[in-house]
């Protein structure tokens, strides 16, 4: 994996500047993309590969250290032999992602939060199969934990 150099943005709201490492930057592509992911996979029944696309175009309009991280080119590794797996991973990187942010600084981990929310709004649509409105629900909760 080609890594850039740590992020180091300076908010504009004169917090401490936020400092992310490739292991961190990793984690947090890894936990979006990956939501993006289980909202596709829960959506098998409708259009899963509408879900993705949708989803991954919201998570392209990020911005602050988590877009640069989201932005960056390197590929990430999703474990997409089934749901379970795939639900194994992401999930831990989700509580992990908003962790991580949140010691640096609150609104970072805010900001994650809720880029990863519209992206899973983009990808679920307007009425949600009890499937996605299911992992809508499980991925809120990893947010959350």
């Amino acid at each position: 994996m080609t890594a850039g150099p740590p992020i180091v943005a300076d908010m504009t709201n004169n917090s401490t500047p936020i400092t992310l490492s490739d292991t961190d930057k990793a984690t947090i592509r890894t936990a979006a993309h990956g939501a993006v992911m289980l909202i596709s996979f829960a959506a098998v029944a409708d259009s899963p590969g509408k879900a993705a696309t949708k989803g991954s175009l919201a998570l392209s309009s990020a911005t602050g250290p988590v877009g640069h991280a989201l932005a960056e080119t390197s590929k990430v590794k999703l474990n997409t032999k089934s749901g379970a797996a795939l639900a194994d991973q992401v999930f831990p990187a989700l509580t992990a992602s908003v962790n991580l942010l949140g010691e640096q600084d609150p609104a970072e981990a805010a900001n994650f939060r809720d880029t990863v929310l519209v992206a899973v709004d983009a990808a679920t649509g307007a009425q949600p199969s009890p499937p996605v409105a299911e992992m809508v629900r499980k991925i809120t909760a990893a947010l959350d934990a």
